[in-house]
């Protein structure tokens, strides 16, 4: 059990808050909506810790016989209504509390600090079906200059399994149409080959066309005069400058509406949509992994999440005891 630091009357638990309250406010200048999240998880776990005392009110409360274990009872009863997410959240809040009482002398032990955040979820990648992802490649309307890019775009991301800012970081020199690859330089300014499949060489051979019609009549001349050679960008905006991250995802995301795709679609959910049916077509997770351009084969190994019941037929029809 938690004993004060020297003999005194406990504080209650109201007069603590206020001065956490100030505390938040004035020390750490928190915004409202953070110091409303915090007393808001402070009080729930104080109503909590003093059910078992029948009509006691919240603020009768003494800290100092807060332990840890009514704090991992508090934090079992979350597991079972709440994810790890928002336990890690009420945490946090409970922590800060606790270090800010030993800090003003109110307790000589914290009681929270053994106990460890729950790890996040990892959320599943999302991925488009194979019908849905050939739907969105067409969707670019080729009649236009920028449904061209789009379409080339679209083709490259689906191809290569690029992050969006290796495909926006890609110039003519990176993309080899002879040996069929593309140089892509990854995180930590990693450089990794991947290849190109031949409609995605198609569609940048066609954007590459009509590319001087993309760029605004007013910055055209100048843009053709420094050239668009070896070393000038791949995708360009219509004022002829290297296109932006979120240009590329507010363009995917806008075709995939137009073509009736009913999930939120980026460009890593392409990346996530070229791992997942190489995996269902029987690719090997470590050349996936190769790639994607991931370090660690764990990164990796969501995939056969998404696709355990693809597995599960593999195993069924493959295995001799199953």
């Amino acid at each position: 059990m938690l004993l004060l630091s020297q003999p005194m009357t406990p504080s209650r638990i109201d007069t603590l808050l206020d001065r956490y309250t100030t505390f938040l406010r004035v020390e750490k200048n928190v915004s409202a909506h953070t110091l409303r999240n915090y007393l808001s998880d402070l009080m729930q776990f104080f109503a909590f810790i003093e059910k078992p005392t029948a009509q006691a009110e919240v603020h009768s409360i003494v800290v100092s016989q807060i332990d840890h274990h009514r704090i991992h009872a508090y934090l079992s009863m979350l597991h079972r209504q709440n994810k790890k997410s928002s336990i890690g959240r009420k945490l946090a809040s409970i922590k800060s509390f606790f270090r800010f009482l030993l800090r003003e002398g109110e307790l000589e032990r914290d009681p929270t600090v053994l106990i460890g955040t729950p790890k996040k979820e990892q959320p599943l990648p999302t991925h488009l079906p194979v019908d849905d992802m050939f739907r969105l490649l067409e969707t670019p309307d080729n009649d236009f200059p920028s449904g061209v890019r789009d379409r080339a775009i679209l083709e490259v991301l689906y191809s290569c399994g690029l992050r969006v800012s290796e495909l926006v970081g890609l110039n003519w020199e990176d993309v080899d149409a002879n040996l069929e690859v593309v140089r892509a330089k990854g995180k930590g300014n990693k450089e990794r080959i991947v290849p190109i499949g031949r409609k995605a060489l198609e569609a940048l051979a066609l954007y590459r066309q009509i590319l001087p019609d993309l760029i605004a009549p007013k910055r055209r001349q100048a843009i053709l005069a420094d050239g668009l050679g070896a070393t000038a960008p791949v995708f360009l905006n219509s004022r002829g400058g290297r296109l932006t991250t979120r240009s590329v995802a507010r363009l995917v995301g806008g075709h995939a509406r137009d073509c009736g795709i009913a999930v939120r679609t980026s460009p890593h959910a392409l990346r996530h949509t070229f791992a997942t049916h190489l995996l269902d077509a029987g690719a090997d997770l470590r050349a996936i992994q190769e790639l994607l351009g991931h370090s660690s084969l764990s990164t990796t190994q969501k995939y056969t999440h998404i696709n355990l019941d693809h597995l599960m037929r593999v195993y069924d029809k493959a295995h001799p005891k199953a």
